[in-house]
């Protein structure tokens, strides 16, 4: 059986905040990539014990995520994509079972999320065919799109209520939760990132105990039980949603591909005027 990991870091136990944590230059980066890592490993140990016999880990990080020096023996790691086609992340490297998602964060504008956002702290909302997904949903409509069923999932509480509410059935562990009570779509883009900051942890090691336990549980589970799919029809339309930053106002975007998901999320795609400023492609 083979198994496919995405991974990215605002979602882990233990990653506090964006400006400390999350990018090359923040003082705690090198244990971020540790801390995610480590779950990481957690996740191919109980996909190993429920008889996994390839993993592949993706670091989707935007600055890179894993340190290779601390994966698991067992894992292949992939890292940088072609530019202009980077989804579906190596999913279709070869012919997988089952995928998963590591150190996830929720999606742009959650209630009750931790270090929320799609993409990029500018976007308020992404839709594809009129269901609103973040990172996640992308991901897990490129596994629909190549027959890979989504299995498990771990990160903020909230964004396990969100990849529930996308794939019933699913196995997920929540690590976090986050605390504030609003959505924040009316702030700029720095004000944005500041706004879901706050959040209660668990202790990293008991964050990978879970994880550990979760993703065997899911592997198991998914040999007797048909979860993991979601279903959109071609022709597809994504909407997205931009707030305002330092350099432009609100806009919106709008991309369409008459038959794959995987080609919609990685072309340009047109600009439409729908009632707010023209996008600046530049601004992307």
């Amino acid at each position: 059986m083979r198994v496919y990991i995405m991974t990215d870091m605002e979602g882990v136990a233990g990653i506090l905040n964006f400006e400390d944590w999350c990018e090359p230059a923040s003082r705690y980066y090198d244990l971020g990539r540790e801390f995610l890592t480590r779950e990481v490993n957690a996740a191919v140990e109980g996909f190993l014990a429920a008889g996994a016999t390839e993993i592949l880990v993706a670091d989707g990080h935007g600055y890179g995520g894993i340190n290779p020096a601390l994966l698991h023996s067992a894992a292949e790691l992939a890292r940088h994509w072609p530019a202009g086609s980077a989804y579906p992340f190596s999913l279709d490297s070869r012919r997988f079972d089952f995928m998963c998602s590591i150190g996830q964060h929720p999606k742009a504008g959650t209630l009750g999320g931790h270090l929320c956002h799609t993409g990029s702290m500018i976007v308020r909302d992404v839709s594809i065919n009129g269901l609103s997904v973040g990172e996640f949903g992308e991901i897990c409509l490129c596994g629909s799109e190549l027959g890979t069923r989504v299995i498990f999932a771990a990160g903020c509480e909230a964004f396990t209520r969100e990849a529930q509410a996308l794939l019933p059935g699913i196995e997920t562990v929540a690590v976090k939760r986050g605390q504030q009570t609003k959505p924040g779509h009316h702030l700029p883009e720095m004000a944005y990132q500041r706004h879901n900051a706050s959040a209660i942890h668990l202790v990293p090691e008991e964050a990978r105990r879970r994880i550990r336990a979760g993703s065997q549980r899911a592997l198991e589970r998914a040999r007797r039980e048909p979860f993991g799919h979601i279903t959109l029809q071609a022709p597809f339309r994504r909407v997205t949603l931009l707030r305002s930053s330092d350099l432009f106002p609100p806009r919106v975007r709008v991309d369409e591909h008459p038959s794959s998901v995987i080609a919609l999320l990685n072309q340009s795609g047109p600009y439409h005027d729908m009632g707010e400023a023209s996008p600046d492609k530049a601004a992307l």
